[in-house]
């Protein structure tokens, strides 16, 4: 009976080990690719969004069950930008992941639907909330399980919502379809518009 006491326990330590897997090398964007007319450089080992609209999404695998940290800091108070989860397929345009996903919002000036750590227009920010000043790092933890999302942010949850609860209507056609998204999924960051600058300093995941 011990044996198979050490043997259960042995077993459970490595998945309770896990570390964070990067999947930016803060180098370049290997293993992502691009969309759209904006883009995304590496700058001083950062990822820093310019030009127009765009969806740099990862490739190599969908994600559930799936922690995924961003830490991310602004240059100015109106920069704009989010990240994407629940993608069904890789997009091939910016706008799938508007449409097919959630956004998970970058925006400290928005209101409890529209800012950041908001699923865009679908699940409003609650409790204690807080962005940095521009040029201040935040962290933003994304944990998907199952049906459920949930969004801290700076260490505060801002954000639970469940496949299938009530949302608002959609009023603005930039404003996501609504509809299911999938528990496993392609994740993204949006390049919002030509003036805002966002700058990411890591994209990690944790089972």
């Amino acid at each position: 009976m011990r044996t198979l006491v050490l043997f259960a326990v042995a077993a459970v330590m490595p998945v309770l080990g896990q570390s964070w897997k990067p999947l930016f090398n803060g180098k370049d964007t290997t293993g992502w690719k691009m969309t759209g007319p904006g883009s995304f450089r590496v700058e001083e080992g950062l990822l820093v969004t310019e030009g127009g609209m765009g969806l740099l999404f990862y490739e190599g695998e969908a994600f559930g069950n799936t922690t995924i940290r961003v830490v991310f800091k602004t240059a100015g108070e109106k920069d704009n930008s989010g990240v994407y989860i629940r993608l069904p397929e890789k997009p091939k345009d910016p706008w799938y992941g508007v449409h097919n996903g959630y956004e998970v919002q970058i925006a400290a000036t928005g209101d409890e639907w529209h800012r950041t750590g908001s699923i865009y227009s679908i699940s409003k920010t609650t409790g204690e909330w807080k962005q940095n000043a521009p040029g201040e790092w935040n962290t933003m933890d994304i944990v998907l399980k199952g049906k459920e999302t949930t969004v801290f942010l700076n260490g505060k949850q801002v954000n639970q919502y469940r496949e299938g609860q009530p949302v608002p209507p959609r009023v603005k056609h930039y404003e996501p379809v609504r509809g299911p998204r999938p528990e496993v999924g392609y994740i993204g960051l949006q390049n919002h518009d030509g003036q805002s600058k966002v700058y990411f300093r890591e994209i990690s995941v944790k089972r």
